[in-house]
Formats: C-alpha cells, sequence, structure tokens
C-alpha cells in the first residue's frame, strides 16, 4: 500500500510503501503500526492501548504526528500490520518505539502543518534532474 498522508511522520511518509500482514485484534500489540478500513479510507496509525468493549477487544490508534487517539478499532475494521516499509531504494521494519530525539520532532510535528512540510521536504531523497537531449 503507497502511503499518501502525513499523520505518521517522520516514521512513515508520503510516498512510502508498507507492506501488510494480516493479524486480528488479539496479534497486534501496542508500538505497531495497524492498518484499518474506515469511512471508505484505509488508515495506518500506531496502537497506543488495547481496550476491552462490550463487543470485544478494540485497539486505540493515534498517528505518531496526531495529538488525539482515533476512536477505538473494531476487530471488523482491522485489516492487519505493518511489517515493513519501502522508502527509495531501502526497506526495513517499522520500529515500536523511539528515540527521544524522534519523540521530540513528533510533537513539534503534531502541533505545525508548516513545520512538518519542511521536514518531509528537506528529507526527502535528492533527485537529479533529468536532462533531456
Amino acid at each position: 500500500m503507497r502511503v499518501r498522508g502525513t499523520s505518521m511522520a517522520p516514521a512513515i511518509r508520503p510516498g512510502d510503501m508498507i507492506c501488510i500482514e494480516r493479524a486480528g485484534v488479539g496479534e497486534i500489540q501496542i508500538g505497531e503500526v495497524a492498518v484499518f478500513a474506515r469511512d471508505g479510507h484505509l488508515v495506518a496509525h500506531r496502537v497506543a492501548r488495547i481496550e476491552a468493549g462490550v463487543d470485544g477487544w478494540h485497539l486505540v490508534t493515534r498517528g505518531d504526528r496526531a495529538q488525539h487517539a482515533d476512536a477505538p478499532v473494531l476487530g471488523s475494521e482491522l485489516l492487519g500490520r505493518a511489517v515493513s516499509i519501502e522508502r527509495g531504494h531501502r526497506c526495513f521494519h517499522p520500529r515500536a518505539g523511539f528515540s527521544a530525539v524522534e519523540r521530540a520532532v513528533c510533537r513539534v510535528l503534531s502541533f505545525s502543518d508548516r513545520a512538518t512540510s519542511l521536514y518531509l521536504r528537506l528529507t526527502a531523497p535528492w533527485r537529479r534532474p533529468s536532462i533531456i537531449p
């Protein structure tokens, strides 16, 4: 799945490809990136906590740069977990935790779309302009 939004920056950036592995609510752990369908969109957000509900267990997720958690993810909405991220020619696994510096970056990005835009421009892979013969 190709990522379009910025809610998971800096861990997952627009244009990244994520590989999804099927998993049920009981198989996903806090810190993993859950992928679910909601309101006609696919969403990939980090699991903040797991709660018991009237109709079973729910995942409470939140984008890394979001200030508030999403509504609980029901088992019927869950598609699975992100198991790898492909960015350019690199492929890596999403990490469950962040360093102090990464947490600080997430905090700054959560308060400012302008800072997020600047961050994404500064960290984008450099591309040489194509030469037209």
